[in-house]
């Protein structure tokens, strides 16, 4: 956790100019713990926060318990670093790898992440109480890469229609890859100058041969990361790691 990211709920007196009072209550046990237990931080200290969708800053710790976090001398004067403009598109992962690929994908700064179903994909995962909680995964990525600008997060629960009604328009004119271990052509061939449009990842297995034709129908170009096969929270970290000095 490298910022405290506040909400609304968390200011008093919010006025119609959009400032705040020099305060903020926060009552969340993980982030007090954090600040007590990691940080070390005591009233009189300064902390690093933001406002969820707005400006990064400082705040002064002005009293603290293992209840309540009060801060005050709040200043949110900069601005958030640039998103990478990159659409990621996911086959439904196992659950507990669902939250770590979240918080990673936020981390690193993608735009736009959609969650697909996939021939692979297990008709369970779309139960989890998991899904509840993406919100929750993805400021816990922000936190971690100090930033304060959520994904647009969409869910896709059918392939076909997603990928002939909907992946097009985010391709737009730029490229689209989905990383495919039995692909002929490597990776860098493909973004060696610059960054996607979109990146599909499968599940564990990568996509069927029927969904890699149907990519290639709307334009994918499929392509492999190497001789080696990798899980996909690997394949996705390998992936985005390429383009994190593009943000």
């Amino acid at each position: 956790m490298n910022v405290i990211l506040l909400n609304s709920e968390n200011f008093i007196n919010k006025n119609a100019e959009n400032t705040y009072q020099p305060q903020a209550c926060i009552y969340d046990e993980k982030i007090i713990h954090h600040v007590i237990s990691v940080l070390g931080a005591k009233a009189g200290d300064e902390l690093k926060v933001g406002e969820i969708g707005g400006n990064l800053g400082v705040a002064t710790i002005e009293r603290i318990d293992n209840k309540q976090l009060i801060l005050k001398d709040i200043y949110l004067d900069t601005p958030p670093p640039p998103k990478l403009e990159m659409t990621v598109v996911l086959a439904l992962p196992r659950p507990k790898v669902l939250r770590r690929l979240m918080m990673d994908m936020a981390a690193i700064g993608v735009r736009h992440i959609v969650l697909v179903n996939s021939f692979r994909t297990d008709k369970s995962y779309w139960s989890s109480p998991h899904l509840a909680r993406l919100d929750e995964y993805l400021i816990e990525g922000l936190q971690q890469g100090v930033d304060t600008v959520l994904p647009t997060l969409t869910l896709a629960r059918r392939f076909k229609p997603f990928v002939e009604d909907q992946l097009p328009a985010l391709i737009g004119d730029g490229q689209a890859v989905v990383a495919h271990p039995y692909a002929q052509v490597g990776f860098g061939q493909f973004v060696s100058s610059c960054v996607p449009s979109v990146i599909l990842v499968g599940a564990e297995g990568g996509f069927i041969p029927y969904e890699i034709e149907l990519l290639a129908s709307v334009g994918v170009v499929a392509a492999s990361l190497g001789r080696r096969i990798l899980r996909t929270e690997a394949a996705v970290n390998a992936l985005l790691g390429r383009f994190l000095s593009a943000c």
